[in-house]
């Protein structure tokens, strides 16, 4: 949760309007999100049908991190690649852009200037 925070903090209000968080131990701080403005919100118990699009998320992880990995062998920079590939990757839903292009798109229409 704190990294989320930390990612979620420096951006404008309109980039960080809600997240959708698993059910886990590691979100039991949700409320800090809500400090900044966030929505927060979770499914219900044993429902991941209710967010698709983490399901598909922990998918692609799971591919880099299979269940069992030994986390304490992932490097930092291991872990920013496998980040940037997931978020570079074409997706149909933002009509064929990635996640990356459509985010810097967005800030910028915010009258954020960030380029790539």
């Amino acid at each position: 949760m704190k990294a989320q925070e930390e990612i979620f903090k420096p951006l404008p209000d309109f980039a960080r309007k809600s997240t959708t968080l698993d059910n886990g131990r590691e979100n039991h701080n949700h409320f800090k999100l809500k400090e900044l403005g966030t929505d927060t919100y979770s499914a219900d118990l044993y429902s991941g049908w209710q967010r698709g699009s983490n399901e598909y998320h922990n998918g692609l992880l799971r591919r880099h991190f299979p269940k069992g990995t030994d986390f304490s062998k992932a490097t930092q920079a291991g872990i920013i690649e496998m980040v940037k590939e997931i978020n570079e990757r074409l997706r149909k839903c933002l009509g064929d852009y990635t996640p990356n292009e459509v985010f810097l798109r967005e800030l910028n229409r915010g009258g954020v200037a960030i380029r790539y």
